[in-house]
């Protein structure tokens, strides 16, 4: 009995009418014998592929280039220069046998042996801690900035001579007659891989203040891919992904910028993110994309069922648009304020030292604190 349940559950899900326009089968979509690459279900395995993939390639990436990067460019514990060599070291060793914790009282024995202030302790844990925050997010930046501007350029290349780029109606001739161009191909499965990374490091990766929209975004995303390719909507999926990564690219300069402290190269950079954001979230994608699949194809073909999901999900994607719209509008207002960009967007990391003393006041050791407190006696 199970044995025909699982099949039967299989052709009501591949039903043509859910899938497929009226008065076309899946045999008129797979089988026309004409030589030519068509999009097929089974092609979306390699997207889980290339998601693992790209996942050892970042991670290697991040160790082996990105965080000694992040370090050379000036990422480092703003302490440093007011401790003694020999309490880095023994700091270090305790730090890194307790898992990156220091508890209370291995602080105060620590302050005993060092003859420093317990303070100093705590502190130095703390410039610690935001150091390898701060090297984490940006290898994680760097990484996203490498791939959106391979992928972005990668994009135009595939793209530019194909007419749908430049006249959206040919996202409907003919539909769904459509052949994949092998570049078109990587093309939606490096992205499927990209996506489908991110969302399996997502709840390991540093949070943000978007931390949920972003895990939404990502499933939304990724379930537009899968139900493009599937309906071989895959021209109007190409455009949705080149629109997208048109702003990534200089949202993620500024933040490396702003991660190692150059400030103008950060504003400069979150002035053009905003501009293409603009452009491309708030012009290129709802008044081309968007209208073209929602009003366009209408006129031009019959749809499915599928296609109402996949209108539903572009919809839901300009929501998201709008929200980290008010987001950015925020970080512009504050960084006129400030006369500096300091979050940019989906950032929420505010300045980490704000709430602690000087360094140099704090690092004193428990010597010099005794001599200075006599001294204001004595005063």
């Amino acid at each position: 009995m199970a044995g025909g349940t699982i099949p039967r559950l299989g052709k009501w899900f591949w039903n043509d009418d859910l899938w497929l326009p009226p008065n076309m089968t899946w045999e008129d979509v797979v089988g026309r014998g004409d030589g030519a690459k068509h999009a097929r279900c089974e092609d979306l395995y390699y997207g889980v592929l290339l998601a693992i993939l790209l996942l050892v390639i970042r991670y290697t990436l991040e160790k082996t280039a990105f965080r000694p990067l992040g370090v050379w460019l000036g990422i480092k514990d703003r302490g440093a220069n007011h401790r003694r060599p020999q309490e880095d070291h023994v700091f270090m060793n305790t730090f890194t046998a307790n898992r990156r914790t220091m508890t209370q009282e291995q602080a105060r024995l620590l302050a005993t042996e060092l003859h420093v202030t317990e303070r100093c302790v705590q502190l130095w844990v703390h410039h610690r801690n935001t150091q390898e925050k701060k090297l984490a997010r940006f290898a994680e930046t760097a990484w996203r900035f490498l791939f959106y501007a391979h992928i972005f350029c990668y994009g135009l290349y595939v793209l530019w001579d194909k007419p749908w780029l430049w006249d959206t109606m040919h996202c409907w001739y003919d539909f769904p007659n459509h052949p994949v161009a092998d570049g078109i191909w990587w093309y939606y499965m490096i992205q499927l891989g990209f996506y489908t990374s991110c969302t399996a490091s997502h709840f390991v990766s540093t949070k943000r203040r978007d931390f949920w929209t972003m895990f939404a975004h990502h499933v939304v995303t990724i379930t537009l891919l899968c139900l493009s390719w599937s309906c071989n909507l895959h021209r109007v999926g190409s455009l949705v992904l080149i629109v997208h990564d048109f702003a990534d690219v200089p949202l993620e300069v500024a933040r490396m910028a702003r991660y190692v402290d150059r400030q103008r190269v950060a504003d400069a950079t979150f002035f053009l993110f905003t501009i293409s954001w603009l452009v491309s979230r708030l012009g290129l994608y709802p008044y081309r994309v968007v209208y073209s699949a929602v009003f366009e194809a209408v006129t031009i073909v019959g749809m499915s069922s599928a296609y109402h999901v996949f209108c539903s999900l572009l919809l839901a994607l300009q929501f998201m648009h709008v929200v980290w719209t008010w987001m950015i509008i925020q970080a512009a207002m504050q960084a006129i304020r400030d006369r500096g960009i300091k979050t940019l967007g989906s950032d929420d990391e505010s300045s980490e030292d704000e709430d602690l003393t000087n360094p140099r006041e704090a690092y004193q050791t428990g010597d010099n604190k005794e001599r200075e407190a006599k001294t204001e006696k004595v005063d």
